[in-house]
């Protein structure tokens, strides 16, 4: 597909695999060729011609001009539409919201043993100065805050082998394991407290630590010359001591790393990282610092200590740097690995490469994880001794420790780990020796590997010996100078802890074991030896709770009483009340040992309930004490681990040992893997639908569809159990002795009471999965599989689950009612009740269970509870775990008739075989409603669809997150059938749709409810806006509507129907249905379209939808809350339960769950994912148009047949579909459906709607425009066959010819992007069509087309212009004004040219002019209606306007000899009828609104209300007189300025002047910048000049090769009897030409000059219309500043005749008056003037009016001051008579300069006048008086 929008192209290859998507490439547009106006002047036929015929037409359809049949052309158009099609349209929407996916159950981890972040430690080299003996290393982890060591030591050995082969004698045999030089530590809790100590050893020499490390510290090898003696005698010591103490260490020195830096990057690595080779960067390669051990603070006290003193910098202990060891993260399957028990860890390619060591984990604190291997593990760690009151030579003190099986010395077992470079396991450990102390302390750790059968036997043997650093005579190397033991086993229990023991001094004697009177003790029997021993054992459960426990079942399974527990003797007689009490003390055990055994715990438990055991012949019933104890031990482990829970509550522990570990336990062990039947394979346990591929939901096992339904679970166990069945086992089962779990389960659970029935229900899935899991385990090994399902498990049984089922289903309705009870139980409750039903769907009769669910809805009915919103969403959340199940379509009988059914089960291989049967008995109508019926033959999908229709029902309680729900159980079911490989085929799918049809009806009712995706969806309602407000809601249920998301969704569901459902039913179902019902089906496709157009990638961008879904998520719960329609109580509800919207946990507080909660919120997609989902919904919008196309083909074959009205409805769809932005492939499509439509029902549009035949030619005109050949081919075949079937019908084709010709208009004055390249292409292939149309060729139908086509073209390079001009909007509105002119005669588009006018200065902010073209565009339809009609009610034309505007008057039709309303297709827009003309007012009334121009909007209101009142239109008038109420307030209306052009840059506008209008309160300068900036962007900085002054402008100066702008502020001017009318602030602001600059000047021709000196000169301009107009600049058409000096003249005469007149007379005003006027200085003025306007006659005959009234007026102030003198003479005295005379000489000079400009006459003014009686010359003289011949 290819898409429309100029930057993007899709290319679809047709013959990829369905999953296969469109690729998408980037289209790079050829620069845009445009035509100047002046090449193509505007009526030049001949350029216009040549133009077209030189263009290419693009490639011709073959098929467009043969006649072919209807049913011939609809058949070929749907083989063409279903070809290349997605199959899985869902595979294309976004996948179903995980929160939503209640159904969905991760199948949990497999047991395995514990283990933290792991870091590998690689110990390098160990170099000191000098090398003078071996030294040997110690790792471990501590933390400090803790205080305890988190792990077992790790040794290394670094030596060189020279200095190995010192230590030969003493370890002639060396493991391979003892040489590990790398670890893996675990750390559960990673903190900031934890270090890697490093100790180092020694062998023992003779001296105190402090002196055995001097040397290493002073001296070096490189200085061997100075100490090269020294350093002699230094190793010749050291090879004495390795060769008679090699045996024994001493302690040497230390250091810690602190892993904080590196623990936290090791966290953060990711290990599938693909920029590293191996995935396990190095995080630290340190050199480090190793400190010197203090000999009498060596405990781990002590270390604690340090290490905390190591944080602070200032640490003064002394150093060395021998150590270099790397650290870095894990590797997930490290090669060459030894388990801490030195068992080898697959990948173990060679057994003799130097292997790594996994080092124990002693976590800090507990971790639940059950054991899944066995270990056996005893570490003991002498702390400390005292022999400071020991008699004798006792100072170098060595322990030897050693692990007995007896007392005989010969018993000691090698079961002691070697350190390193030493054999694997030992038969003794000696501690580090220091060196003369009497009390040391010891750190060393010595770790065993303790046989798994203890007696009362085995023991640990202490012998301390006193060693002999020198050698001397008769005394032994090693000296025993004490002995102690601890036994391990008391009361069958393994003793563990810390212990002080008293020490013999003597050997003990060979029974020890039992303390002998006589033996001699150090320090009286006293505890002087500190030791502490402790377990890692999956044996011992060092928990005496649990261990009576598994000691009664073992006595119980031996059968051995008596049997002595402590202080208790087990008989016969107390085991079943010492078992109880037993079972019941459980609780009371540590939770963490119980999680650590909790296999074995519940498989004693399981097995106490299976066997009830047989004491003294008597069957002991165990299984209710059982049953409580495991159902407390599993609602105990839930409360205390809720970390570790899935979405559905359930322990992940208990999941695993279920699906794992549990096993039906036999009577004696037997060797045999047991089934585990796991929730993934008995259902989709996940749905990942990648949007880019798909994913079956069915079990992967299943490599074909199964033959039969029980054949699921005969595969399930089939893979993973022998298929031997053991005769053994099958008597086992059917032994009376014992029973089956899950029917003593199910027993057990319905007579349970109290708190043990709560603990079963609170945990209620284990149980359920417990019994689903044993029923299977029954089936499979009884071999039940094959028989019926009613005969597979025994009636009490099966009464046993309903009473069950009835039970909790009242349970969960009874907690409803409880406000407080807990939401999450609840919830999880439900959902384990369906997912027991579900599993019972696959193993029981399904009939049963068909009962069981409707006894559930029973229970949980709405009827009783006052606001049901959250059952109905328990409800949902059911109903869409019991439809999850694999073989949901077969439940649902899809191949049936709705009739009852024949068989509950019906087989799976009927599923393709039967056809779909329209010869039904009962109407196609019931399959499309939810009737009984239906919900019989369809029992799942009926219960789903009912639910979906009560939650949409608007009288319902449906609030948002119900929407959500209901909706998302559809799509995830439909996208589970698409993706399903099973149901392929388009017959299966159209059976599976046949489930679905009642949606369809579903939601066209709720088509008013959908969200509107015509706007942008983010304004907020009407009603919120009134509630935020305060304002009261009224007392109506609201409706409340779907989130676009939910709207989105539902329709893709509806869509799906659609596309899969047969189409022959469709076609029956539309048959039947109203012509109402049709046409909200047809608004329901029409809102389709705008739901999947395709956004393009940058709203992709924009946009990234997780957040958009999220914000409406919360914009629609806001509306909830602001509205009130959610209720309080169920505020409260949801407030308990947490959020109802998605099973998100409060993260914050939750930090254990924080690392895997991250990615899947991540935001920012990249550009590979964005490109790759522009794709993919692109895909999605073709496809969903096609489905929108498919559905109107068939409603146009019923129309065609029943109901023609519905067609106009069919092709609004159609062109709604046009009109997006849609791929080139659906173009193709659309445009073939619309000719076939147009070629089936012509008269639908050249009869009767002119609007559809309008929207037609313009949406044909665009796509005709188009940048892709293929759709402009399509688009000019439409207009061409659109013309010649309107041709046909009435010989000529003028509805069409006008309709095509507005289109253009309005298509290239709106447009942005349009293209009149690509539009040429397509008007020569219309004429190319008209040439080679044979049949047509010798009418007159090719000649109109060519005329057409040429008139086209012409507007074409008209609209050129305007497009160079897109940023200039002056002269983009001019050349708009000039093109609308130029229609004058042809009032469509004259109409349609002032509509687009009006767009644009809305667009700018306009309203005022929007508002004028508006009241022309209404002028003009008054005009015409007038002309066509006599309605006494309408304006009589446009002069009705005038006292809107003076410059409607333009609109005046031409006569009627030139323009005849009647001729076809004139007039015959929308707007030219009654309703046009009040929609044209209403929209002018609306702008004058926003420009503030009440008053305007009262004389638009005056035209209106005639129309109303005669249309009793009552309502309307309401709504008028209710806006004229608006006060007129102060308001601010335009700012005006002269600005002239000059310079031949310019063009045309060069020497013209303009009044611009621009918004209030714009600054000279604001307009100044402006258009400064837009001329210097478009001629260059250097080319333009502002002229800063407001003179006449001199071109001669201006240099030719700039351009220059000069800018004077303006204002209205009014004359005197224009301000009487003129009285408001709007009266003075509307309706303005004439307007006024003031010019500075000086008689010197300086501009400024003093104060005396200083003149001014006003200019008046008149402008060529009024202001406001439908321009925002009008050109100027008068310039005068004559007025200005007739205005001067007639002031100075008043006041000469006002000083001469006066009473009495005022001499010194007369005179000052005469001087003002006669003076030397002054007379200059007037005589100035008088030079400057009346010694030319104006050219232009307007302004000779003007310059006769300014010579009349210098006459008159002439006599004026012949007067004034006059009368001076008579006042003056002697005194004055020279000051006189100087005045009349003055005057005459005056008189004189004035006389031949006074005396010059206009002729044409003064032409001879006719005889004329003295009536007629007074009448005459009355209308004008310059008129007189006399002057």
């Amino acid at each position: 597909a290819v898409y429309t929008d100029d930057w993007l192209v899709i290319q679809r290859n047709e013959h990829l695999k369905l999953s296969s998507l469109l690729r998408l490439t980037l289209q790079d547009d050829a620069k845009r060729r445009s035509v100047s106006l002046d090449e193509t002047p505007r009526g030049s036929w001949a350029s216009s011609i040549f133009d077209l015929k030189n263009s290419s037409p693009d490639a011709l359809l073959p098929s467009v001009l043969e006649r072919t049949a209807a049913e011939d052309m609809d058949r070929r158009n749907t083989e063409a539409r279903l070809q290349g099609r997605h199959s899985d349209l869902l595979g294309l929407y976004s996948p179903p919201d995980e929160d939503e996916a209640v159904e969905r159950c991760s199948v949990p981890e497999v047991p395995k043993e514990h283990c933290g972040q792991r870091i590998m430690v690689k110990c390098l080299s160990l170099k000191f100065e000098i090398e003078i003996e071996p030294i040997f290393g110690t790792l471990a982890l501590y933390d400090v805050k803790e205080k305890k060591k988190i792990s077992e030591n790790f040794y290394f050995d670094l030596n060189s082998d020279q200095m190995k082969g010192l230590l030969k004698p003493h370890t002639p045999h060396v493991a391979i394991s003892t040489l590990a030089r790398s670890a893996i530590f675990s750390i559960t809790y990673p903190s900031a407290d934890i270090f890697l100590v490093i100790k180092l050893e020694k062998v023992l020499q003779q001296g105190d630590i402090g002196e055995c490390c001097e040397p290493y510290m002073v001296m070096k090898e490189s200085d061997s010359s100075k100490h090269k003696e020294k350093l002699e005698k230094l190793r010749q010591q050291a090879e004495q001591s390795c060769s008679r103490l090699g045996r024994f260490r001493m302690p040497f020195a230390w250091t810690a790393i602190h892993l904080l830096n590196i623990v936290s990057s090791v966290g953060g690595l990711d290990r599938s990282d693909p920029d590293s080779d191996s995935g396990i960067p190095n995080t630290n390669s340190a050199l480090l610092f190793v400190y010197m051990k203090e000999g009498d603070r060596l405990s781990d006290e002590d270390l604690y200590k340090y290490l905390a003193d190591m944080r602070r910098p200032s640490s003064v202990l002394r150093r060395l740097r021998p150590l270099k060891i790397d650290i870095s993260p894990a590797p997930d399957s490290p090669h060459y690995c030894l388990s801490p028990e030195l068992l080898h860890v697959k990948p173990y390619p060679d057994l003799r490469v130097r292997p790594t060591k996994d080092v124990l984990e002693f976590p800090a604190r507990y971790v639940y994880t059950p054991h899944t291997t066995y270990r056996n593990l005893l570490y003991v760690y002498p702390q400390s001794l005292n022999f400071s009151s020991r008699q004798g030579s006792v100072r170098n003190i060595a322990v030897k420790v050693q692990f007995m099986a007896a007392e005989d010395p010969s018993q000691a077992l090698p079961v002691i780990f070697g350190k390193s470079s030493c054999p694997e396991f030992m038969q003794d450990a000696y501690t580090p020796i220091i060196y003369h102390n009497k009390s040391p302390e010891f750190y060393e750790e010595i770790k065993m590997k303790i046989p798994a059968n203890l007696t009362d036997n085995h023991h640990l043997l202490f012998t301390f010996y006193h060693i002999s650093c020198q050698p001397k005579q008769n005394t032994p190397l090693e000296a025993p100078v004490g002995y102690t033991w601890i036994p391990l086993m008391q009361h069958g229990r393994l003793r563990t802890g810390s212990f002080s023991l008293p020490v013999s001094v003597e050997k003990p004697p060979p029974s020890y074991s039992v303390q002998l009177p006589g033996m001699k003790w150090v320090d009286n029997h006293k505890g002087v030896f500190n030791v502490e021993v402790t377990a890692a054992s999956s044996v011992h459960t060092q928990d005496p709770h649990l261990d009576k426990f598994f000691t009664l079942v073992y006595v119980l399974e031996e059968y051995s009483f008596p049997f002595r527990l402590k202080d208790v003797i087990i008989t016969e007689a107390n085991m079943e009340g010492e078992l109880k009490a037993c079972m019941a003390a459980l609780r009371g055990a540590l939770l963490d040992t119980c999680v650590r055994f909790l296999h074995q715990l519940l498989n004693k438990l399981i097995q106490l309930i299976i066997y009830p055991p047989v004491i003294a012949g008597q069957i002991v019933n165990l299984g209710r004490a059982a049953f409580e104890a495991m159902a407390l031990l599993v609602n105990q482990i839930h409360k205390n681990l809720e970390g570790i829970q899935d979405q559905h509550g359930r322990n992940n522990l208990l999941l695993s040992y279920i699906h794992y570990c549990f096993r039906l336990p036999t009577a004696e062990p037997m060797p045999m893997q047991y089934a585990t039947l796991s929730r993934a394979t008995a259902r989709p346990s996940s749905l990942h639908l990648s949007r880019s591929k798909s994913i079956s939901n069915s079990n992967p096992d299943l490599a074909s569809t199964p033959i039969s339904p029980d054949e699921e679970v005969q595969r399930i166990i089939g893979s993973k159990v022998s298929c031997i069945r053991l005769s053994k086992w099958v008597i086992l089962m059917c032994d009376s002795s014992g029973k089956l779990l899950h029917e003593e389960l199910a027993l057990q659970w319905v007579v349970s009471t109290s708190a043990v029935r709560e603990a079963a229900l609170q945990q209620a899935w284990f149980f359920f999965q417990l019994m689903t899991k044993s029923m299977t385990h029954h089936l499979f090994l009884t071999s039940k599989l094959d028989i019926a399902r009613r005969q597979r498990f025994p009636d009490r049984f099966v009464d046993d689950i309903a009473a069950l089922v009835c039970a909790i289903s009242a349970d969960i309705a009874n907690r409803y009612h409880k406000v407080y009870s807990p939401q999450s139980t609840l919830q999880r409750l439900n959902s384990s009740l369906a997912f027991f039903l579900n599993d019972l769907l696959s193993l029981i009769d399904r009939g049963f269970v068909f009962n069981l669910i409707r006894s559930y809805y029973k229970q949980v009915s709405i009827a009783s509870f006052p606001n049901p919103s959250s059952l109905i969403a328990l409800r949902v959340d059911f109903t869409r775990i019991v439809c999850s199940h694999e073989h949901y379509v077969i439940l649902n009988l899809p191949c049936s008739t709705l009739s009852p059914p024949a068989s509950p089960s019906p087989s799976t291989s009927s599923t393709t075989s039967q056809v779909l049967d329209m010869v039904q008995d009962q109407g196609v109508a019931t399959m499309f409603e939810l009737s009984v019926p239906f919900r019989q033959q369809h029992f799942l999908s009926g219960l789903l669809l009912t639910e979906l229709s009560l939650i949409l029902d608007p009288d319902g309680e449906g609030v948002f997150f119900l929407h959500k729900k209901a909706i998302s159980a559809l799509h995830s079911l439909l996208c589970s059938h698409d993706a399903d490989p099973r149901y392929t085929d388009p017959q299966v799918r159209a059976h599976i749709a046949q489930l679905y049809l009642p949606l369809i009806p579903i939601v066209m009712e709720t088509l008013h409810q959908l969200h509107d995706f015509s706007d942008s969806g983010n304004t907020i309602s009407q009603s919120v806006a009134m509630a935020i407000a305060g304002s009261p809601l009224p007392h109506v249920k609201a409706n409340p509507s779907l989130s676009a998301e939910c709207s989105r969704t539902l329709l893709v569901s509806f869509l799906w129907v659609l596309k899969n459902a047969d189409a022959a039913l469709l076609e029956r179902w539309v048959f039947d249905l109203s012509v109402l019902q049709i046409n909200r089906l047809l608004d329901l496709l029409h809102l389709c379209v705008s739901c999947f157009e395709y956004k393009g990638k940058k709203a992709l961008e924009r946009i990234n939808s997780l957040t958009f879904k999220k914000s409406q998520d919360m914009k629609a719960r806001l509306e909830e809350a602001i509205l009130g329609t959610i209720g309080a109580r169920q505020e409260m509800v949801r407030r308990c339960r947490g959020n109802p919207y998605g099973s998100q946990e409060n993260v914050r507080w939750r930090k254990n769950v924080t690392h895997w909660r991250q990615n899947t919120d991540r935001v920012d997609k990249t550009k590979a994912e964005v490109e790759q989902d522009s794709v993919v919904d692109g895909n999605l919008a073709t496809e969903a148009s096609l489905i929108v196309l498919d559905t109107l083909e068939i409603v146009t074959v019923v129309a065609s047949e029943l109901k023609e009205s519905v067609l106009g409805g069919v092709l609004r769809v159609l062109l709604h579909s046009m009109a997006g932005n849609q791929s080139a492939l659906f173009l193709q499509h659309c445009f073939t459906t619309q000719r076939a439509l147009v070629f089936k029902f012509p008269e639908m549009l050249f009869e009767e709607d002119t609007e559809l035949c309008a929207d037609l030619c313009l949406r044909l005109l665009r796509h005709c425009s188009s940048s892709v050949g293929s759709v402009r081919s399509h688009a000019s075949a439409s207009l061409y066959l659109l013309m010649r079937q309107n041709f046909e019908i009435g010989n000529n084709f003028a509805r069409v010819k006008m309709q095509v010709t507005m289109s253009l208009s309005s298509l290239v004055g709106t447009s942005q992007n349009f293209n009149e390249e690509h539009l040429r292409h397509s008007l020569k292939t219309i004429l190319t069509y008209a040439e080679e149309d044979l049949e047509l060729r010798d009418t007159p139908f090719p000649e109109q087309v060519q005329d057409l086509v040429f008139n086209l073209h012409m507007i074409l390079t008209d609209t050129v212009k305007m497009k160079e001009h897109q940023q200039d909007p002056e002269m983009l509105i001019d050349l708009m004004y000039r093109i609308a002119k130029g229609y004058q005669n042809s009032p469509d588009l004259r109409l349609t040219w002032l509509q687009n006018m009006a767009g644009k200065h809305s667009e700018r902010g306009n309203h005022a002019e929007a508002a004028h073209c508006l009241v022309h565009s209404a002028a003009l339809v008054a005009e015409y209606l007038n002309m066509l009609e006599d309605c006494r009610y309408l304006p009589i034309g446009c002069v009705t306007f005038q006292n809107i505007s003076s410059n409607v008057l333009e609109e005046s039709a031409v006569s009627d000899d030139v323009l005849s309303p009647e001729e076809e297709g004139i007039c015959a827009g929308k707007y030219f009828s009654e309703s046009g003309l009040v929609g044209l007012l209403e929209q002018a009334a609306a702008s004058f609104n926003m420009a503030a121009m009440y008053e305007a909007i009262n004389e638009v209101y005056k035209i209106l209300l005639p129309i109303h009142e005669a249309n009793r239109d009552f309502k309307k008038l309401a709504t008028v007189h209710g806006k004229l109420q608006d006060a007129f307030t102060k308001r601010m209306f335009g700012t005006y300025f002269r600005v002239g052009f000059y310079g031949c840059r310019f063009g045309d506008l060069d020497e013209q002047e303009f009044v611009y209008k621009e918004p209030s309160i714009t600054k000279l300068a604001e307009i100044s910048h402006r258009l400064e900036e837009f001329y210097s962007e478009r001629f260059g900085d250097e080319m333009v000049e502002i002229i800063k002054d407001s003179n006449p402008v001199d071109k001669n100066k201006l240099d030719p090769n700039k351009a220059y702008l000069q800018i004077t502020y303006v204002e209205p001017f009014f004359d005197t009897y224009e301000l009487k009318e003129r009285i408001t602030y709007f009266d003075k602001n509307y309706n303005l030409r004439t307007f006024m600059y003031c010019t500075p000047f000086t008689l010197d021709g300086r501009a400024h000059g003093d104060l005396n000196e200083q003149y001014k000169r006003k200019s008046i301009l008149t402008t060529s219309h009024a202001f406001p107009y439908i321009k925002t600049r009008i050109f100027v058409q008068l310039l005068h500043d004559c007025s200005v000096a007739i205005e001067d003249m007639q002031k100075k005469t008043q006041e000469l005749a006002f000083a001469t007149n006066q009473d009495p007379a005022d001499a010194k005003m007369l005179q000052m008056v005469l001087q003002g006027s006669v003076g030397t200085t002054v007379n200059q003025g007037p005589l100035e003037v008088a030079q400057v306007f009346l010694s030319d006659i104006p050219d232009d005959p307007k302004l000779f009016r003007h310059h006769n009234k300014l010579r009349l007026c210098f006459k008159d102030f002439t006599k004026r001051c012949e007067d004034a003198l006059r009368k001076n003479k008579a006042l003056i005295g002697l005194d004055q008579k020279e000051y006189h005379r100087e005045m009349e000489r003055n005057y005459n000079k005056l008189k004189e300069a004035l006389g031949p400009l006074i005396n010059r006459k206009i002729p044409q003014l003064y032409r001879n006048l006719p005889a004329q009686t003295t009536q007629t010359q007074r009448n005459s003289y009355s209308r004008s008086s310059l008129r007189r011949v006399d002057c």
